[in-house]
């Protein structure tokens, strides 16, 4: 029989999430930012109705594998051969720059060097969800903007992926972290490799054969994605690493896109979840102890993102309009941040007190955000009328 307590839990969340996410359209907020909210409302550090985090955490990971599933699918070589080179440069000295800014904050008001570094690369990335979801669909596909929006993206999950995968295979020592990178250079290459040849010789023949039945389609793509994640774990990666893997090998397929569109909604539905534990995890009394170092590292990424961005894409021949619609289109932290903490936070590589700032810092540069582009530039929910393109 379920678990009445995870049910009553599931309903308040989603009940809760509902609410908070149409005064969130109201006020022209992301809809993460709700559910992170409802988790402070709600978990205990709020008003204590949902408690039972150690269920609603492990459901949640499935949300994060189903995330980078998506990431993956998304990643075609030859569109990411194409975009990301006319970026790459950007991308990479940019994200020095961002590093610089997370790192030195965290050292000036004493916390540990790793947690400096975790978070010098957590505010290195830009939000995937809110950039895209703020991009009309005129410029998403036929603006010179969008290209280079989705491109610097694509380059920053690469990254976040990267970093992803040396956090999960952090050791508390040093023989532990040796052995445990030497496991995934090993692993890493046999598993793509493999995963490349099943979807080629397994997975498309039978998609081909029975793709006039949808909902085996939809049915092999969940057993695809779980059970090739579950093997990377058996072979020492993480679960959203083999998901990830899982992804890039179908990316090349024809059903690739329905694919991902068909798993968004039960994506969503997890990821909910996922950001319900980050926002119960947030205890406002320390985010009051942290609220100095929070508020001066989400300022200054707000203040410098931009900028940089502009510089080196007016460096690289763009126009200063389109250098500093760019800048402020990606000019927040990442729903990655939120992710590469939650990450850290289980390997031991960031404290209650860092996390704390990473977490704040990153929801307070996506509200922020959201409204810098809403009032400035075109979007599918401009304040203006004249803004609002769909």
């Amino acid at each position: 029989m379920p678990d009445p307590h995870l049910l009553e839990s599931v309903f308040l969340i989603f009940a809760g999430a509902a609410l908070l996410a149409t005064l969130a359209l109201f006020g022209r907020q992301p809809l993460l930012v709700a559910y992170i909210a409802i988790g402070c409302l709600l978990g205990p550090h709020g008003l204590a109705l949902v408690t039972d985090a150690v269920h609603l955490s492990e459901i949640a990971e499935i949300g994060i594998i189903f995330l980078l599933f998506l990431v993956g699918l998304d990643l075609q070589p030859s569109k990411l051969h194409n975009m990301v080179m006319k970026s790459l440069l950007t991308a990479l000295l940019s994200s020095i720059a961002f590093f610089a800014v997370g790192f030195s904050v965290m050292l000036a008001f004493g916390f540990e060097f790793r947690e400096a570094v975790v978070t010098g690369v957590a505010v290195t990335f830009s939000s995937t969800i809110l950039g895209i979801k703020l991009l009309p669909t005129t410029v998403l596909h036929h603006r010179h903007v969008g290209e280079i929006v989705v491109s610097l993206l694509l380059i920053q999950d690469f990254i976040a992926i990267v970093a992803l995968l040396f956090a999960s295979g952090y050791g508390t020592s040093l023989d532990s972290l040796v052995s445990n990178l030497g496991t995934i250079a090993i692993a890493l290459p046999l598993l793509s490799a493999g995963a490349w040849l099943a979807v080629r010789f397994l997975i498309l023949p039978l998609l081909k054969r029975f793709d006039v039945f949808h909902e085996f389609t939809f049915l092999l793509a969940i057993g695809w994605c779980l059970g090739f994640a579950s093997l990377a774990e058996a072979a020492g990666l993480s679960l959203a690493i083999g998901a990830f893997i899982a992804g890039v090998a179908l990316a090349t397929s024809p059903i690739a896109l329905y694919i991902a569109e068909s798993l968004r909604p039960l994506r969503d539905f997890f990821l909910v979840l996922f950001f319900f534990t980050v926002g119960a995890a947030l205890d406002v009394r320390l985010l009051i102890e942290v609220a100095l170092p929070t508020g001066l590292l989400a300022a200054l990424l707000m203040l410098i993102k931009p900028g940089v961005f502009s510089a080196l894409l007016r460096w690289q021949g763009e126009s200063p309009a389109t250098g500093w619609e760019v800048g402020y289109r990606l000019g927040q932290a990442s729903e990655f941040s939120l992710l590469v903490s939650y990450v850290a936070i289980t390997a031991g590589l960031l404290g209650k007190e860092a996390a704390h700032v990473v977490q704040g810092a990153t929801v307070l540069t996506l509200v922020v955000s959201s409204y810098l582009v809403i009032f400035r530039y075109p979007s599918p929910i401009a304040v203006r009328a004249e803004l609002r393109r769909d």
